[in-house]
Formats: structure tokens, sequence, C-alpha cells
């Protein structure tokens, strides 16, 4: 049986599609952990990259945050987090957090100093103050940089968030994890085709995001 029989039988079997172990009910546990892993890690990034982008300070440690956040390996980070506080909700936060901060944090630092100094100092002699420079004029520019840091971070998380399935929590590493124990082949691949989609619709959420908040003036310049 070849890997689109998989998929084909995986999807056509109704009792993929109802319970607790069902299709909706993983997809939903999954976008679930990607949200809230990816809203801390944004509180986190974007105010720091933000201000540092804004003065211009700070890139050198950015950068080594960054090379740091990403040396770390994420399973190593779950078991060590497991054996600290025991199995919940915490120790798969941690290292999918840790993972998209990097991304979102280096990004947005050098979406801001690739602002045009132009329209900054026009705005600054008009006697903006340095809040209104930030979010008026630099941060608007900046934005479709800003949201391919964001996007990175999803993508991130979503291929990664499957680690939950590790710690007896659920989402689509439900499905691979229990399938490699049960040697339901038909169950694993199922489940990393139901991960993939997920990527390519984070993919497609950050494209029409960019088209709604990207004011035209800026989409065409970029």
């Amino acid at each position: 049986m070849n890997l689109f029989h998989f998929i084909s039988d995986f999807f056509r079997d109704g009792a993929h599609w109802q319970g607790y172990d069902g299709i909706p009910t993983r997809v939903g546990e999954h976008v679930q952990y990607t949200l809230q892993a990816l809203g801390i890690a944004a509180l986190i990034a974007l105010p720091v990259g933000l201000v540092t982008g804004h003065y211009g300070r700070g890139g050198n440690a950015l950068a080594f945050i960054a090379v740091a956040g990403r040396a770390l390996p994420t399973f190593g980070l779950l078991v060590l987090m497991t054996l600290m506080v025991g199995f919940g909700m915490v120790n798969v936060m941690t290292p999918l957090v840790i993972l998209a901060v990097p991304p979102i944090l280096v990004t947005t630092y050098e979406a801001m100093r690739s602002v045009d100094p132009s329209p900054v100092d026009a705005a600054r002699g008009m006697g903006m103050s340095e809040a209104g420079v930030l979010f008026q004029v630099e941060l608007p520019a900046a934005l479709p940089l800003i949201l391919s840091g964001l996007r990175s971070g999803a993508i991130q998380i979503v291929s990664t968030a499957t680690i939950a399935a590790y710690v007896s929590l659920g989402g689509l590493g439900r499905y691979i994890i229990d399938g490699l124990y049960q040697r339901d082949y038909e169950k694993v691949v199922g489940g990393a085709t139901l991960v993939a989609a997920m990527a390519l619709a984070t993919l497609a959420v950050f494209w029409a995001l960019g088209r709604f908040a990207v004011s035209p003036g800026v989409r065409r310049h970029g």
C-alpha cells in the first residue's frame, strides 16, 4: 500500500471524524497549542524587538539570544521540563515559546532598522514624540517584515506542537505517536498530512493578514 492509499483510507474512515480522537478535536487542540505559544512568544518578542529596533541598540545581544534559542533541543527541553514540573501544559509551552521567540525578535528588530530614516527624521522634526514615531511612522512601514517573523514563528510552532503527545496531551501528534506505538501507519501518515496541511493553512492566514493589515502603499513599495 502506497502513501496515497494511507492518506485516502485515513480520511475516508468515519471513525476518524468523531469522538475525542476525531480529526476536529485533534485539530482544535493543535490550534489551541499553537495560538497560546505564539501569543506568549509575541508578547515577549515584539515589544523588545520594537524598542531595540527603534533606538538601534542591542542588536548583538538579540543575535546571541536568537542563536542560543535555536540551539536548544526542543525535545530535550520538553523532557527536562517534564522531569522538573511533571506532566502539563507548562512543559509543552516552554519549548514552543523558546522556539518561536528568536525569529519574531530578530525579524522585528531588523524590520525596524530597515525603515527609511527620512520620514522618521521628518516626524521628529515636526515635534512628534518617540512613541508617535514608533507607532505611527516606523511600525506601519515595518509591518510586512514583522508579519514575516510572526509567520516563521507560527510555522515552527505548528510543526513542533506534535511534541505535546509525548507528555500525554492532545493535538495532531497523538496520531503520529499512537500510530507508531500501534504500528498503524495509516494513522501516522494521516497525522503527518494534517500537520502539513495546517502549516499551509498558516501560510494562507498570514498572507491574508498581510493583505488586510499592510497599507497598499507599503505593499507596493515592498
